[in-house]
C-alpha cells in the first residue's frame, strides 16, 4: 500500500468499550446489525507513518493468535518496520535504484520479515523514540532515501565495504536496537523463538486477487508500486473473491484487505464505504451529503467494469485494513465491519472502525488475504493449495 496516513490525535479506546460493533448501531439513518463479528484487539494508530501494511496485518495476527487459543498479544509494529527498512535498503542498492523505496509495502512483506527477523512484543520494543508514543516517518524516510542514493550513486565506481553498517546505524538511530534475547510472560526469548512459540504458520496465509489481465486460478506479481519484493497473488474470480471473503467472516477467520481508500465515497469520517450508482461528479451537494445520511441503491460492478478501474488507474493501491466482520443495514445490504488503523476519533461513533459495502468491495479491493482453511474447498481444488 502506497504511502497514506491520516493525522490523528487520539485516545486510545478498548473495543470492547467501544458503541455499536458487536450489538444494533446507528450511523444517522442507517440502522446497522451484527451478522457475524470477531474476536479482535484495539484499534491503534498509524499516526504520521505509512505503515498500515503492518499495522493491519499485525491486527490479522492477532486476531488470528486468539482464534487460535494462543491469548490476547500487542505486537511490535516498529519491529517490523525497522527490518523492513533494512530489506528494502538492500534490495534498493542491489537493483542500482531501479526499485521502490518508501515507507509502504504490502500485507505479504510482514510474513516475509518475520519469517527471517522473528516477532517482538510491543511492551519490549516499540521502536519510538523517546518522548514519542505513535510513529512519525517522513524524516526518516527522506534520510534513508538520501542514504541509499549516495550509496548506489558513490563516484568511486564501486561500493563503501561498511555501507551496510552505515545504513544499518541509521535505521537504528530512528527505531532503537531491538533486543536480541527478552523476557515475555514468565518465558526467556530470542525473537525467532518468540514467533515460533505462537505457533503460527506463515505459510497458511493465503493472498488473493481478482484481475482479469492475467490468467485465473494461477499466480502473479500484482502491479503495484509498493509491491517492491515482486510477491505473488493467486487470481480467482470476483464472485469466488466475494464468496471466499465471505466464508472467512462466518467461519470464523478474519481477513487482510488492500484497498483504494482514494475514492469520495470512502468516509473514514462518516464511518462508510459504499458505491452509489451515480457517479460522485454527477450529483449535486445535496445528493452527496444524503449518501451519508441512509442507505442508497449501489452499484455493482462487473468483473470487466472492475478490471477498467484498475487499467485506467482509477483504482489504485492506497490502503490496507482489517475486516472483523458483517452487519445488515435496515434494506438487507450486507456491509464488511473494518477495523482501520488511524486512531480511534476518526470517527468517534464508531471507534476507529467503519462499514464497506459489498458493492464497494467489489469495486475497489485490490487484494485480500486469509488463513488457508477460510478458503472455500471447490477454490481451494482450483489453485492447488
Amino acid at each position: 500500500m502506497k504511502k497514506l496516513f491520516f493525522v490523528l490525535v487520539l485516545i486510545g479506546t478498548s473495543i470492547s468499550g467501544v458503541f455499536g460493533q458487536d450489538q444494533a448501531f446507528k450511523i444517522n439513518n442507517y440502522e446497522f446489525t451484527p451478522v457475524k463479528m470477531l474476536e479482535r484487539t484495539p484499534v491503534q494508530n498509524q499516526f504520521k507513518s505509512g505503515t498500515c501494511w503492518i499495522y493491519s496485518t499485525h491486527s490479522f495476527l492477532e486476531s488470528e493468535l486468539i482464534r487460535m487459543g494462543k491469548g490476547e498479544h500487542d505486537l511490535s509494529e516498529m519491529y517490523i518496520a525497522r527490518a523492513g527498512y533494512l530489506e528494502k535498503g538492500e534490495n534498493y542498492v542491489r537493483r542500482q535504484g531501479a526499485t521502490a523505496f518508501g515507507q509502504g509495502a504490502e500485507n505479504h512483506d510482514v510474513f516475509n520479515i518475520i519469517k527471517e527477523y522473528g516477532l517482538i512484543p510491543q511492551s519490549i520494543y516499540s521502536g519510538f523514540p523517546f518522548g514519542q508514543d505513535k510513529p512519525v516517518h517522513g524524516e526518516v524516510e527522506a534520510v534513508l532515501k538520501a542514504m541509499v542514493e549516495a550509496i548506489v550513486k558513490n563516484p568511486d565506481g564501486k561500493l563503501h565495504p561498511n555501507w551496510r553498517k552505515a545504513y544499518q546505524g541509521a535505521v537504528d538511530g530512528y527505531f532503537g536496537t531491538p533486543p536480541t534475547n527478552f523476557f515475555y510472560q514468565g518465558k526467556t526469548h530470542t525473537p525467532m523463538s518468540f514467533y515460533t512459540s505462537l505457533g503460527m504458520n506463515s505459510e497458511d496465509y493465503i493472498p488473493l486477487t481478482s484481475f482479469n489481465h492475467h490468467a485465473f486460478y494461477k499466480p502473479f506479481i500484482l502491479e503495484m508500486s509498493d509491491n517492491w519484493s515482486n510477491g505473488m497473488f493467486y487470481n480467482i474470480s470476483l464472485d469466488e473473491l466475494m464468496n471466499t471473503v465471505e466464508n472467512a467472516i462466518r467461519t470464523g477467520y478474519s481477513v487482510l484487505w488492500a484497498t483504494d481508500v482514494s475514492e469520495k465515497t470512502f468516509a473514514a469520517k462518516h464511518g462508510l464505504a459504499i458505491n452509489p450508482i451515480m457517479a460522485w461528479e454527477d450529483m449535486e451537494e445535496t445528493q452527496r451529503d444524503s449518501l451519508w445520511k441512509a442507505p442508497h441503491p449501489e452499484k455493482y460492478v462487473t468483473q470487466e467494469e472492475r478490471q477498467s478501474g484498475f487499467d485506467h488507474l482509477l483504482t489504485t493501491d492506497d490502503h490496507g485494513m482489517h475486516i472483523v466482520g458483517m452487519v445488515k443495514d435496515q434494506k438487507g445490504t450486507d456491509y464488511f465491519a473494518v477495523k482501520n488503523s488511524w486512531g480511534t476519533g476518526a470517527n468517534k461513533s464508531t471507534g476507529g472502525y467503519l462499514y464497506a459495502s459489498k458493492a464497494y468491495f467489489r469495486n475497489k479491493t485490490m487484494s485480500v488475504m486469509v488463513h488457508k482453511n477460510a478458503i472455500p474447498k471447490e477454490i481451494r481444488a482450483k489453485l492447488g493449495i
